[in-house]
């Protein structure tokens, strides 16, 4: 055995531990932390599988994005919960969760071990097809050529969740701000790495979502990362998050979906239909369309994680 297989038993093992006791652990708080630890790993565990794409993904949405929520969520619910009355409740409500979980491992343990046919790998043909495009990564080829009407549907569902987020809004507070998620700048360590992080960020952003085309990266993982820089800054307070009302904000978030069928719709005219890519056109054509990508996915993610308006528009009176 080597020292690499040694080192991948490990991670396996401290993979299933951290999932463990993200589990049983007690405060909810505790649990999303060890969510976010979780997610680490996991990315560790696709950049040994050699899916640097899906690493970037799960560093930047599955552990980042997602865990801030989750921190977020544990805080409100920590001063909303009630105690006495409803305890027999929680635990009814823990045990039926506890049952699904059963279920629902049991079925993906049953369809995993279950014999199957070993059918023809379609990598080659994926491949095959790749000088056509123009792209050098096969991950975005995939994903905005071959697939790319699945891609497009992807974003349209992060604006109806944006949406569904607003409409949670009180009467009184919709076109207003969301509510502040710290209760003023940051200070200290936390202040300082607010004032440092970003720029980096941006630049290793844009990076990644430019690269995207030929390396691993592109428009999902680059936004995520601006996402995650946006986040920050709101969270420890130095920015004020965007009134909802705002046309800048509304533009920015439809600009990637309106642009991807706008290129889409293209294709009737200079090529074989909605979505079909012209021949030599393909490549700048796709990296248009990932750049307004980018933009609608660096606005939609903080959004769902700030949460709807919670303060009237500036000049509305409160009753």
């Amino acid at each position: 055995m080597s020292l690499i297989d040694i080192l991948d038993i490990a991670l396996a093992l401290v993979v299933l531990a951290v999932a463990g006791w993200t589990i049983a652990a007690r405060d909810s708080f505790a649990a999303a932390v060890g969510y976010v630890a979780y997610g680490l790993m996991l990315s560790l565990v696709w950049l040994r599988l050699s899916a640097p794409d899906v690493a970037l993904t799960e560093a930047a949405i599955g552990s980042g994005v997602t865990g801030v929520l989750l921190m977020t969520a544990a805080v409100r619910l920590r001063r909303t919960s009630q105690s006495g009355a409803d305890a027999s409740l929680r635990t009814a409500t823990r045990i039926a969760a506890a049952l699904l979980c059963l279920v629902v491992t049991g079925a993906l343990a049953a369809v995993i071990l279950a014999p199957v046919d070993i059918v023809a790998s379609l990598a080659p043909a994926a491949a095959g097809h790749l000088a056509s495009t123009g792209l050098g990564n096969p991950v975005t080829a995939v994903l905005m050529a071959y697939r790319a009407f699945d891609t497009m549907l992807e974003k349209g569902v992060l604006i109806m969740a944006v949406i569904a987020v607003w409409s949670l809004a009180d009467d009184r507070a919709w076109g207003g701000r969301a509510g502040p998620l710290s209760r003023g700048p940051a200070d200290g360590a936390l202040g300082l790495l607010t004032r440092l992080l970003p720029p980096i960020g941006i630049v290793v952003g844009i990076h990644i979502a430019w690269a995207g085309a030929d390396q691993p990266g592109g428009a999902f993982q680059g936004g995520a990362l601006l996402a995650a820089m946006a986040l920050l800054v709101v969270m420890t307070g130095l920015v004020k998050a965007p009134a909802v009302a705002s046309r800048w904000l509304r533009i920015v978030i439809v600009a990637g979906p309106a642009t991807f069928i706008l290129a889409g719709s293209l294709g009737f005219a200079i090529a074989a239909g909605f979505l079909a890519w012209p021949a030599g056109w393909a490549k700048p054509l796709i990296l248009v369309v990932e750049a307004f990508m980018v933009l609608s996915i660096a606005a939609t993610l903080p959004l769902l994680v700030i949460g709807p308006p919670q303060r009237p528009p500036a000049g509305r009176d409160t009753p």
